[in-house]
């Protein structure tokens, strides 16, 4: 086993306490309620995909609901299905904040299920200008939706937002085009050959050298929008990371600790259900935040 490496201000990676506190609950609206932990996974053909959000350390302590959300859905049938994986949060810690990022995942998760056939046969026809245009609509309208209903609660619409980022894949074998599309803050790394490429660079730096150089074809987005559009394609051996801004921060500022992941996750097996929520819980010293991530492994 690989020992554990040093990481920003000297000491290893370390998981997050056990949970100490829970939320107050409020009896008339015990729909609003979350889990300290949501895990999930699948395996379709080429891919294997595993899913985890956990309440960060400071919300534990404090005993705050966790503010990312995290949902994972397949729309259709055989081949012609697709996957999902939607994750919402932010660095906002207001008593709303939680339930604007489980609105935006559920709203946009909707809104993709609604679409699923136009943009499957979108996709494996490689119609790029309709993915993006299409899933810039339906992005637009969850954020709309979401200020809307920030109105109705009478908060500044600050206090009732929150980044929403998506991973949209077909189970068809023969297309490899994955498609991530979304709005805010947050990550989205290939792991190949061993190292990071980071595919989501700030808005606004240009590509850099090395592991944060852009993927071929570039984010593109409307001009003047949040918006933000990928579809790499996957190859054998691939590791494709989404991820919250809980997640992302350390993996961009901490090599350690990125390099640790790695470990873990490159080869062609993915790690089972348990390792890979016991990795998400792993933070740098001093990293408080939730921590949310959505990994898909190709074959």
């Amino acid at each position: 086993m690989d020992p554990s490496p040093g990481a920003a201000g000297g000491g290893p990676p370390v998981p997050g306490p056990c949970p100490a506190a829970w939320p107050a609950a409020d009896p008339d609206r015990i729909a609003d309620l979350v889990p300290d932990t949501v895990a999930d996974g699948a395996a379709y053909g080429v891919l294997t995909v595993r899913a985890a959000s956990v309440r960060g350390d400071a919300a534990r302590r404090g005993g705050r609901p966790r503010g990312d959300a995290l949902l994972t859905a397949r729309f259709g049938e055989g081949d012609d299905a697709l996957l999902l994986l939607a994750l919402a949060g932010g660095d906002r810690t207001g008593q709303e904040a939680h339930r604007a990022a489980h609105d935006a995942v559920r709203w946009i998760t909707e809104a993709v299920g609604r679409s699923h056939e136009q943009l499957g046969e979108d996709l494996r026809a490689g119609r790029r200008a309709s993915l993006r245009s299409g899933l810039y609509r339906l992005t637009d309208r969850c954020l709309n939706r979401l200020r809307a209903r920030g109105d109705d609660l009478c908060l500044l619409p600050e206090e009732y937002a929150t980044a929403v980022r998506c991973l949209l894949i077909p189970v068809d074998p023969g297309c490899r085009t994955r498609v991530f599309f979304g709005a805010g803050e947050g990550g989205l790394f290939r792991l190949r050959e061993g190292g990071w490429q980071d595919l989501d660079p700030p808005r606004g730096a240009p590509p850099g050298p090395g592991p944060r150089a852009a993927a071929p074809g570039g984010a593109e987005c409307p001009p003047g929008s949040g918006f933000r559009f990928l579809a790499p394609v996957g190859t054998p051996g691939d590791v494709l990371l989404l991820c919250g801004r809980g997640l992302a921060e350390p993996l961009r500022a901490d090599p350690s600790f990125a390099g640790h992941l790695a470990r873990r996750w490159e080869g062609p097996r993915a790690p089972g259900p348990t390792a890979f929520l016991e990795d998400v819980q792993l933070h740098p010293e001093g990293g408080c935040g939730d921590r949310t991530a959505a990994v898909v492994w190709e074959r």
